[in-house]
């Protein structure tokens, strides 16, 4: 389902297309907020900087038919942020405190209580 949908359908002499043309020209010229005329009212569209157009001309039946379509997302993207486990593996680790060298006859003691036990 779609947020909101707005279709209008009525006769326009070919200066009426060109200034609402014109007024989506400005809009997207310098960005922010358009203001479109709509007859009945105005819509106020925030317009981004990069967006998505479409160009489609059909000819049959007597006709042209030419849609001009532009696109873009209606909020901004955000990064998602870091679960509680990619945070945790992302935080520097502490060192663990060294252990005191273990009594009796040197089995088990670092290489360093070794030698100062060697020195002796």
């Amino acid at each position: 389902m779609k947020d909101l949908r707005f279709e209008q359908k009525r006769p326009l002499s070919r200066l009426e297309a060109a200034d609402q043309l014109t007024a989506l020209a400005t809009a997207l010229r310098e960005g922010g907020e358009a203001e479109l005329d709509l007859g009945s009212g105005t819509v106020s569209l925030r317009v981004p900087d990069d967006l998505h157009g479409e160009l489609e001309i059909e000819i049959g039946n007597g006709e042209i038919e030419l849609e001009i379509e532009f696109k873009w997302p209606t909020g901004r993207r955000r990064a998602a942020a870091p679960t509680a486990a990619v945070a945790k593996e992302a935080a520097p680790r502490k060192s663990a405190p060294a252990r005191p060298p273990r009594g009796g006859t040197g089995a088990g003691r670092g290489k360093s209580a070794k030698r100062a036990a060697a020195k002796k």
